[in-house]
């Protein structure tokens, strides 16, 4: 990956530095959703690029989780006081492409600071997803994730089971959990995210839509298509396991991921950037593996769908500004710079050349299930497989959580529950549509 950056003009020496004034860091400011273990790689990314350089400093600020720090950054903008780069999880996207004036493209940014920025060289079913249907890039692939298989192979061992050989089907996932639970373990298996392991993911997975129209990727007037046989296959098997206790629902987003760094819970399906948290503070061994499919549905497994998070641009800045962002988006693109996070975090990594670094690096096989994610995603993508794009997809989460635990908790039978998400849910979709046609 080639960036251009222009020579410093000239040396200063030691004597000017005293004799001139100090020229002021043009500030950057950066809303971010990252916590613990993450908010400190975040901190240390802007640490990084700041030492780099003199002329900008970036300032990274924590606000909250992604739906307050989305929320806090329309208010700050309405107020004329947004930040210069917002991190966005992915479920905003179709929010923020619609909301033309707050933004400012980041290839358009890049383009103008002088950067040399090729979308090519970011893997493809990232850049894809941030990528408008005219082939401009709108926002920087940050912490892209992927949904994986998180298991604690010290319970593996306990219970019977073969540390080196995990599930990868949903029939083996109740069979290892039936062992779990027999072992002494209370919680044999959780979820984190549960709308995007269970059903995002899932659909992707086994190649079927989650809406129509290419999960929204096609256009405005997309449906959710949810609540097919086979989504009511799964939800049916999952509901059967909570009964059982095979299967414990420990909570919305990612509640679950505390749980199985624990030891409380012994497998969970999560995001792949969990990784970190377990390197760092579970007393157990951890093992990563693929999601679970069933396998005799044609065409799984297929690829899984992003997750994560991407940085978008703010608008009204100064044009220095904006040079100050192309370039800590061109820092945080170098190879080194995006392998680094990627070994780091367990997000995937940003650019092609970091994976091919990392691979030739001896890390996945240092670290095996390290690579898991990747694979899942760099597969061939098809049309309903691509990424799930929907405007008020914050507030359709939110719907598939409530009818979800009407489910877990024996209050509503699983397809009642799908017909009800999907009807509450398309009802989101008419009003987006409806205030966003014609944009």
């Amino acid at each position: 990956m080639r960036f251009r950056f222009m020579p410093l003009a000239g040396a200063i020496t030691l004597a000017a530095a005293f004799a001139a004034p100090a020229h002021a860091q043009t500030e950057i400011q950066w809303w971010h959703s990252m916590g613990g273990a993450l908010g400190e790689w975040v901190n240390d990314l802007a640490k990084d690029f700041n030492a780099t350089q003199t002329q900008y400093k970036i300032v990274p600020t924590f606000k909250g989780s992604y739906d307050e720090s989305m929320t806090a950054a329309i208010a700050a903008f309405r107020a004329g006081n947004a930040p210069h780069i917002l991190q966005v999880f992915e479920v905003g996207t179709a929010t923020m492409m619609a909301s033309r004036q707050a933004i400012v493209p980041v290839g358009e940014v890049m383009k103008k600071a002088g950067v040399t920025f090729d979308p090519n060289a970011y893997v493809p079913a990232v850049a894809g997803y941030y990528t408008a249907p005219n082939g401009q890039m709108l926002s920087f692939p940050f912490n892209s994730s992927t949904t994986v298989f998180h298991y604690n192979k010290d319970a593996f061992k306990a219970a019977g089971l073969d540390p080196e050989s995990p599930p990868k089907t949903w029939p083996e996932v109740a069979l290892a959990a039936g062992k779990l639970k027999a072992s002494g373990h209370k919680c044999p298996f959780t979820t984190s995210w549960v709308s995007w392991t269970q059903l995002e993911s899932f659909s992707a997975w086994h190649n079927i839509e989650f809406a129509t129209l290419g999960n929204g990727m096609r256009g405005l007037n997309t449906r959710l298509s949810f609540n097919g046989p086979l989504h009511v296959r799964h939800i049916e098997n999952l509901a059967n396991m909570a009964k059982t206790g095979l299967f414990v629902y420990k909570g919305r987003g990612n509640a679950a991921d505390a749980t199985f760094v624990s030891g409380e819970c012994a497998m969970v399906t999560g995001s792949s950037a969990l990784y970190g948290n377990v390197k760092r503070n579970a007393k157990f061994t951890g093992g990563i593996s693929t999601l679970p499919y069933y396998p005799d549905v044609a065409g799984a497994p297929q690829n899984t769908v992003i997750g994560g998070a991407s940085l978008w641009v703010m608008s009204g800045k100064k044009e220095n500004e904006y040079k100050g962002v192309a370039q800590f988006f061109a820092h945080l693109s170098k190879a080194e710079e995006a392998a680094k996070s990627h070994q780091r975090t367990g997000y995937l990594p940003v650019t092609i050349a970091s994976y091919q670094l990392t691979e030739k690096s001896g890390f996945y096989k240092q670290n095996p299930g390290t690579d898991v994610s990747v694979e899942q995603m760099i597969r061939k993508t098809t049309d309903k497989s691509r990424g799930i794009r929907l405007g008020n997809f914050v507030q359709i989460r939110t719907i598939n959580d409530e009818e979800l635990e009407q489910v877990w908790a024996g209050r509503k039978a699983p397809k009642q529950a799908l017909d009800d998400a999907v009807k509450r849910g398309n009802e989101l979709l008419v009003r987006f549509e409806a205030a966003n046609k014609g944009k």
